[in-house]
């Protein structure tokens, strides 16, 4: 299995990046509450690389070696809201655990706190081992409500503990408890064909059961994560059989069993998303009817496709 040192040694360069900006910024689109349609601001943080080394993870790609300088998240925030419209939900998502000291300065909480009081919802990310008390100070502080996206992956039991994330399905059950006692929201990120499980049935079936897992955690929202090669040790399990990439079929199949449950909001992560189908004709209408099912909740109806039906009667 590999360990550590193998996630670290098999990586690529990482990307050259600025300590005073962000790596990126945009506005999104999330259903609200009472489904009307929330603008969102998402901020994606520069900062201290994540100290848990995910197997599939590759977002350490741009974050730094070294602590999070003081003051820098201060001018991140800053630089992005100046060239965004305005909202009333803002995440900052920072490739690592908010409540991590060496990632977000606690030297930075009092600024952070000035800056996100026009905001009706703060969305931060955090392992689940590292929700505790500073989670809820921070939460005290806010003039909104705060919600923790966590990675969940997967409750595969021979998958998760080879992700070199450190957690338990016990461990997410704990954190979610301790959060919901708080009052604190939660969104999940549930991998779809994590490494080690490399037959699709299977691959849709246990998704669909880690899902089921998070909502009965209480979790409100949630995310399909399509995994992905690229970070040097997934494309070496990739060539040895132990990862597959997932299919649009696969995604759009566990979306729509999930969402069907309507236990919380569920969304298809459809960034980057190409590599999950080879079929030009049908590509983009595809990605646009996951896109609509975000954002209204709603099943849409599928989209036919000759050029589909055509390549699978050849194969």
């Amino acid at each position: 299995m590999p360990d550590t040192d193998d996630i670290v040694r098999l990586r690529p360069e990482r990307n050259m990046v600025n300590p005073e900006i962000p790596y990126h910024f945009l506005q999104e689109e999330e259903p609200g509450e009472n489904g009307n349609v929330q603008k969102i601001n998402t901020i994606f943080l520069t900062g201290k690389e994540c100290s848990f080394k995910c197997l599939m993870c590759d977002l350490w790609k741009n974050t730094l070696t070294y602590a999070t300088p003081p003051g820098a998240i201060l001018k991140q925030i800053d630089y992005a809201l100046a060239r965004l419209p305005k909202a009333d939900v803002i995440k900052l998502y920072n490739s690592s655990n908010f409540f991590d000291a060496k990632a977000i300065p606690l030297s930075d909480y009092p600024g952070m706190i000035e800056r996100l009081k026009p905001f009706k919802k703060v969305i931060v990310e955090n392992h689940p081992n590292l929700c505790g008390q500073s989670c809820v100070d921070f939460n005290e502080k806010l003039n909104g409500t705060l919600e923790i996206a966590m990675g969940l992956e997967s409750i595969h039991p021979n998958v998760l503990p080879r992700l070199n994330k450190k957690l338990t399905p016990e461990d997410f059950k704990k954190a979610t408890a301790f959060l919901q006692k708080n009052k604190i929201q939660m969104r999940a990120f549930v991998l779809l064909n994590p490494p080690f499980l490399t037959d699709e049935k299977e691959n849709i079936e246990w998704t669909f059961k880690t899902v089921k897992f998070a909502f009965d955690c209480g979790v409100g929202t949630y995310s399909i994560i399509p995994t992905r090669s690229g970070n040097g040790i997934m494309d070496l399990l990739e060539k040895t059989g132990e990862y597959i990439p997932p299919t649009l079929n696969a995604l759009e199949e566990v979306f729509e069993k999930s969402l069907a449950l309507r236990k919380g909001k569920v969304f298809a992560d459809t960034w980057d998303m190409k590599f999950l189908s080879d079929c030009n004709e049908c590509f983009e209408a595809r990605k646009l009817r996951l896109e609509q099912m975000n954002l209204t909740q709603k099943f849409v109806e599928k989209i036919k496709c000759d050029g589909c039906i055509s390549n699978f009667r050849r194969r």
